[in-house]
Formats: C-alpha cells, sequence, structure tokens
C-alpha cells in the first residue's frame, strides 16, 4: 500500500479542527483552576480510546440502527458544519454542561475532547479514508492534546485572548469547508 501523506495531513488536520484543543483552552484552564489540575495522561488516553472504540466499532452501532456510514456521514458533515459556523460566528449552538461534577474523564475527556462531534467526524472520515490514516491522524492528535494539556499556563500567557479568538475563528472556516467536501461526497449516494 502506498502511503499518501497529503490524506494523513487531511485527517490530521480535520481531527485537530473538531476537536478544537486550542478554542477549548480558555475552559481547560478554568477547569484546571476548579479542579485543581488535569491529569494529562488520564484525559488523553480515555479519549483516544474513546475515538478508537468509535472507529471500529461505530458502523457495527450504526448497522443495529439500521444506518449506513454514508448516511452517518452526511449527517457528521451537518455538525461539522455547525460546530465550524458555531468557531466562526461566536454563538453556542451546542450547549454544554460546562458545570457538571469535576473530572478528568467527564467533562474533559468526554466531552469537551472526544465528543460527540469528535466521534462523528472519526465516522464521517472513515467513509472517506482508509484506518491507517485515521488511527495515524488520532495518535497525532493525542500528542497534540496531550501536550496542550501539560502546557495550559505558557499558552494561555503565549497567545492572549486575541490570538485565541482569531486562532478559533481560522478552524472554524477550515471546518466549514471540510465539512461541505464530506457532505457533497456523501450526498450522492442517495436515492439510489
Amino acid at each position: 500500500m502506498h502511503f499518501d501523506i497529503n490524506e494523513l495531513i487531511t485527517v490530521s488536520f480535520t481531527l485537530f479542527a473538531v476537536i478544537d484543543i486550542i478554542g477549548s483552552i480558555p475552559l481547560l484552564i478554568s477547569l484546571k483552576e476548579k479542579m485543581g489540575g488535569i491529569r494529562s495522561t488520564t484525559a488523553t488516553l480515555v479519549s483516544g480510546g474513546l475515538m478508537v472504540v468509535f472507529l471500529y466499532f461505530g458502523k457495527s452501532f450504526l448497522n443495529i440502527l439500521g444506518l449506513d456510514i454514508k448516511s452517518f456521514a452526511v449527517g457528521g458533515s451537518i455538525v461539522i458544519f455547525l460546530l465550524g459556523l458555531e468557531m466562526v460566528l461566536g454563538h453556542e449552538i451546542f450547549k454544554s454542561d460546562k458545570d457538571s461534577p469535576s473530572g478528568n474523564v467527564v467533562p474533559i475527556a468526554f466531552p469537551l475532547i472526544a465528543g460527540s462531534g469528535t466521534l462523528t467526524t472519526v465516522m464521517s472520515l472513515k467513509a472517506n479514508f482508509e484506518e491507517v490514516y485515521i488511527l495515524s491522524g488520532i495518535f497525532i492528535n493525542l500528542i497534540v492534546i496531550y501536550t496542550v494539556l501539560k502546557s495550559l499556563k505558557w499558552i494561555e500567557k503565549g497567545l492572549g485572548k486575541a490570538g485565541l479568538l482569531a486562532i478559533r475563528k481560522f478552524f472554524g472556516v477550515i471546518l466549514i469547508a471540510i465539512a461541505v467536501k464530506i457532505f457533497g461526497s456523501n450526498i450522492a449516494s442517495f436515492g439510489k
């Protein structure tokens, strides 16, 4: 099998944009203060485990519901589109339970890192990319997640509020473009 670096970059960047670990930094900082620290290893491993489990068993779960990957990809592309729109416009579309009891698994690993948007994206990507690229993309993102969780205070000082906002909006536009591509490549299979 020929390994296509462009596909790896696309998958990795898509997951990076959806997970939005950079955009989550303000929330992570407030959670860190409330919890007296974040266990970076636990949060990273649990979120990675959820993504891998959903990659391999998500299709079986969909079959039980009578859905196929292309249908899920179209639905997922709409969720990804709305996430991107939320990031660009700054209006909360998906309400998150930010005041839930603190923990490294909930709410950090799930739903903040490996939330419905991320799990939906993993399944949507499976319709267009081979598993090796998705697994590699997950692994690359787990390294980024772990690094960000470990260096929250330095990132906060370095970027400032304006920098964080600019990055969030940039990734929002990228997400919207990715969502349109996934939607367009899978919608044609309907009605056949």
